[in-house]
């Protein structure tokens, strides 16, 4: 075999090791990608949806939000698949009256929530007439007006609540009277929390106890995260992957809201 003859074959080896390296490279690329991905959702910040109108109008269903996990520490519930690796939290920080939180459902460990934090341990939670009572004083509550609704609701009242520490937003009523809007005095346990969805008449919290299925007490383990920012929003009938709906059913005014 000539040296011309061997030259063509080198150069093909050549290519052949470049182009396998190359791919070797994206390879490691994406492994890379993925593992950064996988702690950035682990420790940091973990994106979810809103699939029911409990939250409403602080926020919708359609709405893509970030939970900072990082803002009450690690509990098993912070990882995937929720490993029992120890007990409690680690680098634990409190949630404040009127943070909005992501949490595992306490009567099953598995389905993710999210509702606003009203009660801390040791408060005196209670529903008289629509008006909430924390340690036995009524919140403020501005009554805003009422307005046409969507689903099973013909009209809705619109309220402003002011907790104990200044933190206000806007809640919605629609059954004056309801069950949930008379309750017996509940006492937050130590080490838990008592939870209420904005759109009063249309969520299921801790007003409600597990045995009724409600969510009753939920433990400090139990919480995921704090919702920070709302990322992405589209139409409640539409789905976020059709991104050629986008230009009509993008929320443009909701993106980017900070809570």
């Amino acid at each position: 075999m000539s040296v011309a003859d061997e030259q063509p074959k080198a150069e093909e080896k050549k290519a052949k090791a470049k182009s396998g390296g190359g791919m070797w490279d994206t390879i490691k690329i994406v492994i890379q990608a993925l593992i950064l991905a996988l702690l950035v959702r682990t420790f940091l910040f973990q994106p979810f949806s809103i699939p029911s109108g409990s939250m409403e109008d602080t926020l919708l269903v359609g709405d893509f939000l970030f939970v900072s996990k990082y803002a009450y520490g690690y509990s098993r519930y912070s990882l995937p698949f929720s490993p029992n690796l120890w007990d409690g939290r680690i680098f634990s920080s409190e949630p404040e009256r009127g943070d909005i939180v992501v949490f595992k459902l306490p009567r099953d460990n598995a389905t993710d929530y999210i509702k606003r934090v009203i009660g801390l341990p040791g408060d005196r939670i209670q529903m008289i007439n629509n008006q909430l009572y924390i340690n036995g004083e009524p919140t403020e509550l501005e009554r805003l007006g009422e307005e046409t609704a969507g689903g099973p609701f013909g009209r809705v009242t619109r309220y402003r609540e002011t907790l104990p520490n200044g933190v206000s937003y806007e809640i919605l009523d629609a059954i004056q009277n309801s069950s949930t809007d008379n309750t017996p005095e509940f006492v937050v346990p130590e080490g838990h929390y008592f939870m209420m969805g904005d759109n009063r008449d249309n969520s299921t919290d801790s007003r409600v106890p597990p045995e009724r299925g409600g969510v009753g007490f939920v433990p400090f383990e139990n919480l995921i995260g704090r919702a920070e920012i709302i990322f992405f929003s589209v139409d409640e009938d539409a789905r976020a992957w059709e991104f050629w709906r986008w230009p009509w059913t993008v929320r443009g005014e909701r993106l980017f809201n900070g809570l």
